[in-house]
C-alpha cells in the first residue's frame, strides 16, 4: 500500500480502523465492552479506565461493625469505643483559617472596595497595575480570590472577547 507523504505522517494507531476514502483516511475508535465482574470499562483508543463508584465504609462505620462482631470481648470493645471517641473528637475540632487564608480575606476586601470605586469592569492585569498591594501576587492566587468572590455573589464575572472582566454585583 503506497501512501503520500501527508498520509504517511498521520499513520494509524492501535485500536483504530482505517478506511480509505479518496485521499482521506477516516478512523473509528473501538471500545471494549464493560467488564461487569471488574466494574470497569477499558477504552483501548484513549487507554483510560473508567471505574464505577462503589460505596465505601468510613472508619467510624468500620469500627462499629467490628464492635458488633467482638461484642463478647470487653477489652476489644473498650479499645474500639476509645477509637470511635477519638474520631468524633477529631471531626468536631474547630478549623482555624491559615495565615494565607487570613491574608487573602484582607486582599478580597481591598479588591471589592477598589471595584466599587472604579465602576467599570476590570481584568486581573488591570487590578494588579492599579493596586500596588496585590501587584506582587500571582495571577493564579488573584484568580482564586476573585472566583471565591464570584461564588459568594459579591462580584460578577463577564467575558469580553474571551477575557474575564470582574465587576461588583
Amino acid at each position: 500500500m503506497i501512501m503520500s507523504r501527508g498520509e504517511k505522517s498521520r499513520g494509524t494507531y492501535e485500536g483504530a480502523h482505517s478506511m480509505r476514502e479518496g485521499n482521506k483516511i477516516s478512523r473509528k475508535k473501538i471500545k471494549k465492552p464493560l467488564d461487569k465482574t471488574q466494574n470497569q470499562c477499558y477504552n483501548k483508543s484513549t487507554k483510560s479506565i473508567k471505574r464505577k463508584e462503589v460505596p465505601t465504609m468510613t472508619k467510624k462505620e468500620m469500627f462499629v461493625e467490628i464492635r458488633n462482631v467482638v461484642a463478647d470481648n470487653a477489652e476489644m470493645v473498650a479499645f474500639i469505643d476509645h477509637e470511635i471517641e477519638l474520631l468524633d473528637r477529631k471531626s468536631s475540632a474547630p478549623k482555624k483559617p491559615t495565615k494565607v487564608q487570613l491574608e487573602n480575606e484582607a486582599f478580597k476586601a481591598e479588591i471589592v472596595s477598589h471595584l466599587v470605586e472604579a465602576d467599570t469592569p476590570k481584568t486581573i492585569k488591570e487590578l494588579q497595575a492599579e493596586m500596588p498591594s496585590i501587584s506582587g501576587l500571582t495571577n493564579q492566587r488573584i484568580t482564586h480570590m476573585l472566583t471565591d468572590l464570584v461564588k459568594a455573589e459579591t462580584l460578577v464575572k463577564n467575558y469580553i472577547k474571551k477575557v474575564p472582566y470582574y465587576s461588583v454585583a
